[in-house]
């Protein structure tokens, strides 16, 4: 029985004011986590404390007086930290209250592949962590957005010795309200899009305004709760921060609010989302012209695992990655159910499809991405605790070393190595994420790396690869006698990969070449001489099924509008392209919950959208 409009309406209105309490909470704890400089610093052990070796980096217009940089400095090398953000005493209330929902500090330094946070007005770096991210010490004061660009470039140079803190004699200054184009920049700066901030933005003011227009006492109180959030979160006695800004904020809330985001859509809806790269838009034209055809080989006719003629068609799909022109086919065999593409990409085919993914125009997005799979990397790490601490490890497709970087937290005396063919992999060897790099596909380290390693890793890899059998000979040379192959795959006898059938994101065509069933790796290993010691299938299950539904159907129908291999695109396509992505929100949060509903049931059951496998290298 569906409740009545009245009934419906004072849930909702409950909901919201829950959903706001508990957010002014956990703000307020998170500002009061945040350590203060004393206003005069601390003597050292020496008397004075050491300002060698440190750079503060300001905003134009901030200026930190010499007893704020030395109480930073000291406080730095007090805690350990290589680079520390500095809140300014007089932080606006909204820069204030958006940086409190991005940043828990209780978890900031130990979350070595959190995004790197900060107010956008200073920042104190050690210089080697400088040197090492390339970036210029003595340049000239920044704006705020590269300012937080630059916060995250150096905590990945600093994982796990980043922080913040507030600076009470450290001034912001009174700034005007910063126009849309000035927001959108600093969204981007940190990692964020502007156009799904700002919808979700719109989005909670509506939601907000329609239920304290109904005059119940929930929405009433909803309202009222939003108003006084400023007060609660950042008022009050012993306060660490003392904004400006804070009576008017709180008094015209709303406005402001609505106004900033109006202002922001505006300006996304006349501009493009990143400058036009005119070289990189005539060299996609220039290739296109040929046609895609000649990026496939001629379909076989056999499989490639067990060479039965019993092939069918799985999905037949477009780039939905990206939105490439070009159409994909995945067929299956219905003797060993092996799933492979065919006809398959040629190696220029790949390096097309490939290309500003993971790297380029698409290198930040993908590295966003794998920063937030903090939990499952350290999961993976933790599935060889039972044979002891591994003395040297080898991450085969590492990419930027991700999962590298994260691992170090369960098992900080190994040597990780990683190897891939982009250059990520030295960008991974600057950061310290991985000891060392080697950068070319893996059957060619098989001699030059034999017998070296005690864990061999290939997470979600093999699936990428032309020929998998032949870089499970490449694990077997390089392993040491009594080594660990751990391996990651999608597992393609997952029932949503019918159910969502060419939205279902493990198919992530064009770039998976072979979805491999656990049955027939298991024999593969065995084969060459390796005893499988663990599968996991629910623990290695990850929850995005139906929000990467979404997601691709997203793109399917409103593709970046500024893609360099399209056509070039006016403010109607690119307006068209935001609605539709903003029409897509509400149906994201239900695949969230869907998602998290489908992981408990996938933990439960050990069946999920993906596997992991532990196998040990025989001693002969």
């Amino acid at each position: 029985m569906t409740p009545p409009p009245s009934r419906r309406i004072r849930w909702t209105s409950a909901a919201v004011l829950v959903a706001l309490g508990a957010g002014t909470v956990r703000s307020h704890r998170r500002l009061r986590a945040i350590p203060v400089l004393p206003t005069i610093p601390p003597a050292g052990s020496a008397g004075v404390p050491r300002a060698a070796g440190w750079r503060l980096l300001t905003a134009r217009g901030v200026e930190a007086d010499p007893a704020t940089f030395l109480a930073a400095c000291a406080h730095a090398e007090r805690e350990g930290l290589r680079v520390l953000d500095l809140l300014p005493g007089d932080l606006s209330v909204e820069r204030a209250l958006g940086l409190l929902r991005l940043v828990d500090p209780a978890r900031y330094r130990a979350d070595r592949l959190g995004e790197g946070r900060g107010a956008g007005f200073a920042v104190l770096v050690a210089q080697e962590v400088l040197t090492r991210a390339g970036v210029e010490a003595g340049a000239a004061p920044r704006e705020p957005a590269e300012l937080l660009a630059l916060i995250r470039r150096v905590k990945e140079y600093a994982p796990a010795a980043a922080g913040l803190a507030v600076a009470p004699a450290l001034r912001a200054g009174r700034r005007s309200e910063p126009t849309g184009a000035v927001r959108a920049a600093e969204l981007r700066a940190q990692g964020l899009p502007p156009g799904t901030v700002v919808a979700a933005q719109l989005a909670g003011l509506a939601l907000l305004a329609a239920v304290a227009a109904r005059q119940g006492r929930w929405g009433a109180a909803a309202a009222g709760l939003y108003w006084l959030q400023p007060y609660l979160v950042l008022g009050g006695p012993g306060a660490p921060l003392r904004p400006a800004d804070l009576a008017a904020a709180g008094t015209a809330r709303p406005v402001r609010a609505l106004g900033a985001a109006l202002r922001t859509t505006a300006d996304l809806v006349r501009t493009p989302s990143a400058a036009p790269d005119t070289d990189r838009a005539v060299g996609y034209r220039a290739e296109l012209a040929a046609g895609t055809d000649r990026f496939l080989e001629p379909r076989r006719t056999d499989c490639p695992w067990c060479g039965s003629r019993r092939l069918a068609v799985r999905v037949r799909v477009p780039d939905l990655l990206q939105g490439k022109p070009g159409r994909f086919t995945l067929e299956g065999c219905e003797d060993c159910g092996h799933v492979f593409q065919n006809p398959r990409l040629t190696p220029e085919g790949l390096e097309f499809y490939y290309r500003d993914f993971y790297d380029g125009r698409g290198g930040e997005s993908a590295g966003t991405v794998f920063g937030q799979l903090g939990d499952s990397y350290r999961k993976r790490a933790a599935m060889l605790e039972p044979y002891g601490e591994p003395t040297s490890w080898l991450d085969v497709g590492t990419g930027h070393g991700h999962f590298c970087n994260a691992a170090r937290a369960v098992w900080p005396h190994t040597r990780f190595d990683g190897l891939d063919m982009g250059e990520g992999v030295r960008d991974a060897e600057r950061r310290g994420w991985v000891d060392c790099g080697f950068q070319g596909q893996f059957p060619e380290f098989a001699e030059k790396l034999a017998g070296r390693y005690e864990v061999v890793s290939m997470y979600h890899y093999l699936e990428h690869t032309r020929d998998p059998l032949a870089e499970l000979d490449t694990a077997a040379a390089v392993l040491a006698p009594g080594g660990f192959l751990a391996i990651e795959l999608p597992d393609p006898r997952s029932r949503m990969a019918r159910l969502l059938g060419p939205a279902w994101l493990p198919w992530f065509q064009p770039q998976h070449q072979h979805l491999i069933p656990a049955g027939n790796l298991r024999e593969a290993l065995t084969a060459r001489g390796f005893t499988v010691l663990a599968e996991e299938h629910g623990p290695a299950h990850q929850g995005n099924d139906f929000v990467g539904a979404v997601a691709l159907t997203t793109t399917r129908l409103a593709p970046d509008p500024d893609r360099p291999w399209a056509p070039p695109a006016g403010p109607g396509r690119r307006a068209l392209a935001r609605a539709v992505r903003a029409v897509a929100l509400p149906f994201l949060a239900g695949a969230v919950v869907l998602d998290a509903i489908r992981t408990v049931a996938a933990r439960r059951t050990d069946g999920g959208n993906a596997y992991r496998m532990l196998a040990r290298k025989d001693e002969r």
